[in-house]
């Protein structure tokens, strides 16, 4: 997967807590407050999103900005008036589903007192909900000890190889395909350790699972297929395989 690094000081179109800023919203270039969008400005832009969601979901983010303005039935134009350049647009969605995640995560852990159950049930719903396809790839990779390189990649969306058993860190490179926001993705990170300690901690987990592991299942067990039905049949058979792979067992 590869995403052309184009110039992600566009990144601060991103206001904080999600809100659209000055480049991704209406086009302001002097920084101040920005006006409200006009009803047709504001359903375009519902539109782009959600067409966005449904692409990178479906072919990475690898994919181009044309099919993205086609599945919202909009000119390009219009996608690039909202966000100036594809990288916007990636690390808006990317930073929403990781933000959605993260409060999945807390609501297991808030409402689950039994370890195991909150775990299985921040799983059940995360992968039903699909976020796990849309997170930023550089989240999801994971040092591996290897006897020729020394570190391998487990690349997501679209997974492509198969990782071995390494705890998951962020990477900080040039070249990352889709940079994350930092905050967000240590969030993420922090409460999905906390399900994993806990579960593990009660002897329900396999000693050897990582917090990687855990995102890798999300990222996995939500294959993207035409049927809307057969998806969710899917993703619930394969997350149950899963889950058995995850329990500790009896010696």
């Amino acid at each position: 997967m590869h995403i052309q690094d184009n110039h992600w000081s566009s990144a601060s179109a991103i206001a904080p807590g999600g809100a659209i800023g000055m480049a991704a919203g209406n086009g302001r270039a002097d920084g101040g407050r920005s006006a409200p969008l006009r009803v047709d400005a504001q359903r375009n832009l519902e539109h782009v999103l959600r067409a966005a969601r449904e692409v990178f979901g479906e072919l990475g983010y690898g994919a181009p900005m044309e099919d993205v303005a086609r599945r919202a039935r909009v000119g390009v134009g219009t996608v690039y008036r909202r966000f100036p350049s594809k990288d916007v647009l990636v690390r808006r969605i990317a930073e929403e589903e990781t933000s959605r995640l993260t409060d999945q995560a807390r609501a297991a852990l808030g409402q689950e007192d039994e370890p195991w159950s909150a775990l299985s049930r921040f799983l059940r719903t995360s992968v039903a909900s699909g976020a796990g396809r849309l997170l930023p790839p550089q989240v999801l990779r994971v040092g591996v000890a290897d006897e020729g390189s020394g570190l391998d990649e487990a690349r997501v969306p679209q997974q492509r190889t198969q990782p071995g058993a390494g705890e998951l860190r962020l990477v900080h490179e040039e070249t990352s395909a889709v940079p994350a926001d930092d905050a967000g993705a240590a969030a993420l990170l922090e409460v999905v350790g906390q399900l994993v300690e806990r579960a593990r901690a009660a002897g329900e987990l396999r000693a050897d699972v990582s917090v990687s592991d855990v995102l890798l299942v999300i990222a996995t067990a939500a294959p993207s297929l035409p049927d809307a039905a057969q998806q969710a049949a899917a993703s619930a058979r394969l997350l149950d395989i899963l889950l058995e792979g995850l329990r500790s067992r009896p010696v």
